[in-house]
């Protein structure tokens, strides 16, 4: 078994560097990519292990075969993205209901992630959730949650930041979020990257630390301010998370 997890590493990795390179334009729509053997070089990688994540990436919609060009990029490549506007729990249930379990309650100063997704300024202070979502004894995904500013709430959304000031502890910042919007137009952006789950995260989901996993980061608006924005760790095992392709 350990063996088989050390193997499936560089692919998740080669998988998001190429993917990436795609998308930043080092690979344009309707370029050829170098030759296996070139790539690898490249890369610095084994062959297996990048044919393995190129038949992913083509799985994916991103590149195309050609016969007597090679592996081509699309000319259209797919977002990728969360968008459901729907509390994790709810999403992953699947018909059998999941439990929003806190870890980390709390109120934090901006960090990088914060303050490039909800303009948060220097100095001020957001409420943060850490939570697991779980089912049948078994952890589902971990949450990182984040609110944007009292101030901006007040202007933006004031029935979120009360639903937040009275919320209980088994409950999702989304959940609050999606209760208190009632009549109001929410929107979102979001973007899905693979990952491995690491030492800590790990630990909170009862996994291996070099257990694969996507990360799903999300933001939610209302009327254009970014008022919740969150990070979602699901592993290998979990449910299955509906996505939207455009």
């Amino acid at each position: 078994m350990a063996a088989s997890r050390q193997q499936r590493r560089p692919v998740v990795v080669l998988y998001e560097r190429i993917a990436d390179a795609i998308r930043e334009g080092v690979y344009p729509p309707g370029s050829t990519l170098p030759s296996e053997p070139r790539l690898a070089t490249e890369l610095g990688v084994s062959r297996p292990a990048l044919r393995e994540a190129l038949l992913l990436l083509q799985e994916d919609g991103l590149l195309s075969v050609r016969r007597g060009v090679g592996r081509t990029v699309n000319d259209q490549v797919r977002k990728r993205g969360y968008e459901r506007i729907q509390p994790l729990e709810e999403v992953l249930s699947q018909g059998a209901p999941l439990a929003v379990r806190p870890l980390v309650r709390t109120v934090e100063e901006p960090t990088d992630f914060t303050t490039q997704h909800l303009l948060a300024p220097a100095g001020a202070e957001l409420r943060f959730w850490e939570s697991v979502v779980a089912g049948d004894g078994q952890a589902a995904a971990l949450s990182h949650e984040w609110a944007a500013p009292e101030e901006t709430l007040a202007a933006a959304h004031p029935a979120f930041a009360a639903g937040l000031r009275g919320a209980g502890p088994g409950v999702s910042m989304l959940s609050v979020l999606t209760a208190a919007s009632r009549g109001l137009a929410l929107t979102a952006r979001s973007s899905m990257s693979a990952t491995l789950l690491g030492r800590r995260r790990g630990e909170q989901l009862g996994r291996a630390a070099d257990t694969p996993a996507v990360l799903v980061t999300q933001v939610v608006l209302a009327g254009g301010t970014p008022v919740l924005a969150a990070k979602h760790m699901l592993p290998t095992g979990a449910p299955g998370l509906p996505v939207l392709s455009h």
